[in-house]
């Protein structure tokens, strides 16, 4: 069996303790605008200062403030997004999987109408007539992934109802709702938490996108795709407004993949490593 991916999941922790505790850990605050002190570098380059250990961006707001703050945020639009929309991929790929015939034709036409809408234009859409917010981006977010949520949990349960478990549940007489909530549900739930882990980086790379292009939370409030989104501009003489956001999303990103595939392999017994 593969090793525990501790680097993974030590890089995971410290964002969710950033995250959890930014208030308390951020040094400055993070939409304070300081403009004497705007676009100084790092503290290891030249024109650096201590006090601004990731240097400041082009309004003066401390970078490391922002994007401890920043964490907050992704990590939150990542929690309701996967919670909504993975949720609701699995409602309906139980229902889809189990009760097959019109009702499994139906919903998966949904799921396939879903697969060729693009999500980007849907968000753009949702800014325009609803604003930017929280609520927009996780209701973007949400319908960009349950489709794929849907698709893979009917898959199992294709599988699952032709076991012998079912089949008992039936002759005793087991409604389709609680054969659904009480045999097929558990056995679904380890897959359904791999997806969740390995979405966690499709989720963030999507906030990211939609910040970047004004369709996700308005500006002051800091996250990691608004942070790239200002310094593109500066990439020449400021390059870590953008460039430091972007490797907190690559290492946000490539441990949680790690970590779900590390998950993957430990809860899935077909792909347990002897």
């Amino acid at each position: 069996m593969r090793r525990i991916p501790w680097i993974p999941i030590t890089i995971i922790s410290v964002i969710v303790i950033m995250a959890a505790f930014a208030p308390l850990i951020a040094p400055y605050s993070p939409i304070d605008q300081t403009l004497p002190d705007k676009l100084l570098p790092p503290f290891w380059l030249e024109g650096g200062r201590g006090k601004y250990i990731l240097g400041t961006d082009p309004f003066g707001r401390d970078i490391l403030s922002r994007l401890i703050h920043g964490a907050r945020v992704s990590l939150i639009v990542a929690l309701l997004a996967l919670t909504a929309g993975g949720g609701v991929g699995l409602a309906i790929g139980i229902l889809a999987g189990y009760l097959g015939g019109p009702v499994d034709s139906v919903l998966m036409r949904l799921v396939d109408a879903a697969f060729t809408f693009p999500a980007i234009l849907f968000a753009l859409l949702l800014a325009v007539t609803m604003g930017q917010g929280m609520a927009t981006l996780v209701i973007a977010i949400s319908l960009l992934l349950w489709a794929s949520f849907a698709r893979i949990i009917r898959g199992e349960v294709l599988a699952l109802k032709q076991r012998d478990f079912v089949a008992l549940a039936k002759v005793r007489g087991c409604s389709a709702l609680r054969i659904m909530l009480t045999h097929i549900l558990p056995n679904v739930l380890n897959t359904f938490m791999v997806l969740v882990t390995l979405n966690i980086g499709v989720v963030i790379i999507a906030e990211a996108a939609l910040s970047f292009l004004g369709a996700g939370i308005p500006p002051p409030t800091p996250t990691w795709g608004l942070m790239i989104s200002e310094g593109r501009g500066r990439i020449a003489d400021a390059w870590w407004v953008s460039l430091i956001p972007g490797i907190a999303i690559t290492l946000l990103v490539l441990s949680v993949n790690l970590f779900g595939d590390w998950l993957r392999d430990r809860l899935d017994p077909r792909l347990r490593q002897l």
